[in-house]
């Protein structure tokens, strides 16, 4: 009898461990969490993708070298969407399809907004979209949980510190899209709300050429605005910029965070003195807890490591990740995990995070830098 009784029991575990398996979510086994990522890359052209996946693998490599989450490893399937709104959806449906437990962390407004959809259809939590497109936001989507602080913030932050210099008036340059247009209303709110004037939003096509953007500059002629900022296409704004200048225009030209890299190499010395929306501490200073963390861990993989926006942005961004999913605990499903992000607010490193049914903002953090003679971002 003991023996059968044995046996008896040992098949009453076994049946238990096949139900809690077939219960268990997609993408979590006793050895390891797989978590899904659709960022643009571009096959490495992407510089700013690139930057990010870097600090994101950064982060994430040294958390499974000391042990991963309660004896998890993270495993991160990473697909490129070569900044195509077709291909972001796509990729995001067969991470997910593939046995991924949430999506995480794209770049730029369109392939984030693509990803949203699948996530929104299929029921599956997003993660730290590093994109500040108010879609993302509003009207609220339960699934989505932006990490960064939105382009609007970025605005408000470059409008105030126009409004404190002395200058009143707002140009606008952002994509001719309904994305785009929803930023260009955001504007003219923020500026009413400001006591400044929009006088002159500039929508522009992705084919864009110097001729559009001859005829650009000649409207910042004729309609002189203060200040001028941006929407995304670093490169586009950086060229308006040279030739703005060269035209002998005298707007304050200002710019978001994506893409300040880029446009200060771009236009070399005529960056300089321009004032920069950045959603990350500066990762050169250490003047937070998150950009010393950050500066430390690069170093100790390479000392000659370059630091950057996007590096930074990354590693802040999987931190939040990992916090999160080391605060659900050892049951880790989605809704226990979308259940520990209304009840916990997580510190970074001196950038704090929080969300809450109905309002998803995660961060609100934004700094202005400002492009300085010696070619470095001061904060």
């Amino acid at each position: 009898m003991p023996i059968f009784r044995r046996a008896i029991a040992a098949l009453c575990l076994a049946v238990l461990a096949i139900d809690a398996a077939a219960a268990a979510d997609p993408g979590v086994s006793p050895g390891e969490v797989v978590i899904g990522q659709n960022i643009t890359l571009q096959g490495g052209k992407n510089a700013y993708g690139v930057a990010v996946r870097d600090g994101m693998k950064l982060y994430l490599d040294a958390v499974n070298a000391g042990g991963g989450i309660h004896g998890r490893q993270i495993v991160l399937r990473t697909l490129d969407d070569d900044n195509q709104n077709g291909t972001a959806e796509a990729n995001a449906r067969k991470l997910v399809q593939d046995g991924a437990f949430i999506l995480f962390g794209s770049i730029e407004g369109g392939p984030s907004g693509a990803v949203m959809k699948a996530a929104s259809e299929l029921k599956v939590p997003f993660f730290g979209p590093l994109a500040g497109a108010p879609g993302l936001r509003r009207p609220h989507q339960p699934m989505v949980f932006p990490v960064r602080a939105e382009h609007r913030d970025e605005f408000r932050a470059l409008m105030g510190w126009g409004q404190r210099t002395g200058l009143t008036t707002v140009a606008f340059f952002h994509v001719d899209s309904a994305g785009g247009r929803e930023h260009a209303e955001n504007v003219r709110l923020i500026a009413q709300e400001l006591g400044l004037k929009s006088v002159l939003p500039v929508p522009f096509k992705s084919d864009i050429g110097d001729a559009e953007l001859d005829a650009i500059v000649r409207r910042l002629e004729q309609a002189k605005p203060d200040m001028m900022f941006n929407h995304g296409s670093a490169g586009l704004y950086a060229r308006l910029i040279a030739k703005a200048k060269a035209a002998g225009v005298r707007t304050t030209f200002m710019a978001v965070n994506s893409g300040s890299s880029q446009i200060a190499r771009q236009l070399g010395p005529l960056a300089q003195g321009m004032v920069f929306a950045q959603v990350v501490p500066s990762p050169w200073e250490r003047k937070r807890e998150i950009a010393r963390e950050y500066q430390d861990a690069a170093r100790r993989q390479n000392p000659d490591a370059e630091l950057s926006y996007g590096g930074l942005e990354g590693y802040m961004t999987a931190k939040a990740l990992v916090l999160a999913l080391r605060a659900t605990g050892k049951d880790l499903t989605r809704a226990n995990f979308v259940r520990t992000l209304y009840a916990t607010r997580f510190d970074l490193g001196g950038v704090n995070v929080r969300w809450s049914p109905g309002d998803h903002e995660g961060s609100r953090f934004v700094d202005l830098s400002i492009f300085s003679r010696d070619a470095r971002f001061v904060h």
